[in-house]
């Protein structure tokens, strides 16, 4: 099949973005025509996609986006594809991969009445439609079942053309001893000792993945036990005003940004404790990859996948509403908590049980699986 993948921007740290690698890469191999639509592509080239430009006319986010989905629409009225697949909201799609929340919801619980007034909302307001309204042809392929509730409510989204994906996390086999040796080559290049805590961040967009909460939960530590304790952040992101945040409380010290990394996994080997209190998350993949690697995980409820930290028993999820003195002083009981090995232990049990590492294999089937529905 010729295929049109289509998003907005690709750099090679983002979750949507992997997503989206992984399945073009997997189709690909299957023997389709890959051809992308984007406004920016960071980072290597696929040799074997057709890429293609769009210009990124406008000043802010939502114009640009706005005027990608018009230049869209004319390149497909010009060339005809098999299937167009997005992976961010947008008109035109005959099947979207639905890796963001419904904006809708978020922006109603979140801003206020006047935030809906600006152009801004109703433009991506108008996208969120083209692709959920009740009539809409897109076909939706959902990675967190507990947003599908959100759809229907807002949009009375057909309940048939959701597809639930399982997570799609990589699986990786470590032997006890190399993680032994990996944990202390990392402790070691940190100065971080044996009996220290060290504390891990993992995601781009600063803002979003609630590094200000992890910053205030550590300042809000008793001294013996901030003293003890080191928090890295990796991903990309503005570090600065959080570094301003971080002095403030006094903790500048211990908390370190280092950048987006292609070595993650040997940080889930060397950490004690993974910290993701997400403002708001579809998915939150990380906490899977942290679990199956033996991390204990403190998330928040509003992350789609902190169901499976509390099924697997792996650590501790704080509920909704957020509330900060409740995220204190959970990581404070965990830090003094004797149950850290049992937490690692349920983690790497359950990477060893559930499946959670097929999303792209079933991403692969489901869009063969409409072509043929549409009869090509």
């Amino acid at each position: 099949m010729k295929l049109a993948f289509c998003l907005f921007k690709y750099f090679p740290y983002g979750g949507l973005q992997r997503d989206f690698l992984r399945i073009a890469r997997a189709c690909q191999a299957r023997g389709h025509d890959i051809h992308v639509f984007t406004m920016a592509w960071e980072g290597e080239k696929e040799p074997h996609f057709k890429v293609r430009f769009l210009a990124m006319r406008g000043w802010q986010n939502h114009t640009r986006q706005a005027a990608f989905a018009a230049q869209l629409q004319q390149h497909l009225q010009q060339e005809s594809f098999d299937l167009v697949i997005g992976f961010n909201k947008m008109p035109h799609l005959h099947l979207y991969y639905a890796a963001d929340v419904c904006y809708q919801t978020r922006i109603k619980t979140q801003r206020s009445f006047l935030y809906r007034l600006l152009p801004r909302y109703k433009q991506q307001l108008a996208f969120e439609k083209a692709v959920f309204k009740r009539g809409q042809a897109t076909e939706i392929m959902l990675i967190s079942p507990m947003q599908q509730q959100h759809f229907e409510r807002c949009y009375q989204t057909e309940s048939g053309r959701f597809h639930l994906l399982p997570p799609g996390i990589t699986k990786t086999e470590t032997s006890l001893s190399s993680v032994q040796a990996i944990r202390e080559k990392i402790r070691t290049t940190y100065q971080i000792a044996n009996e220290d805590h060290f504390l891990l961040m993992v995601g781009s967009g600063f803002k979003t993945k609630g590094v200000d909460r992890s910053i205030k939960a550590l300042a809000a530590l008793p001294l013996f036990l901030q003293n003890k304790c080191h928090l890295f952040i990796i991903g990309q992101g503005q570090a600065k005003p959080f570094m301003t945040l971080a002095q403030r409380l006094r903790v500048a010290k211990q908390v370190h940004f280092l950048g987006a990394r292609d070595d993650v996994n040997d940080f889930f080997n060397a950490a004690d404790l993974l910290l993701h209190p997400s403002y708001h998350e579809n998915t939150g993949t990380v906490l899977l990859e942290a679990m199956v690697a033996g991390l204990p995980v403190l998330t928040v409820a509003s992350c789609g996948y902190a169901a499976y930290v509390r099924e697997a028993q792996a650590g501790q999820v704080v509920n909704a509403p957020y509330e900060q003195a409740v995220f204190n002083i959970t990581l404070q009981k965990m830090l003094l908590s004797s149950q850290q090995k049992l937490w690692r232990q349920n983690g790497l049990a359950f990477g060893q049980q559930k499946d959670v590492y097929s999303m792209t294999e079933k991403a692969v089937h489901l869009i063969e699986h409409i072509g043929l529905k549409r009869g090509v």
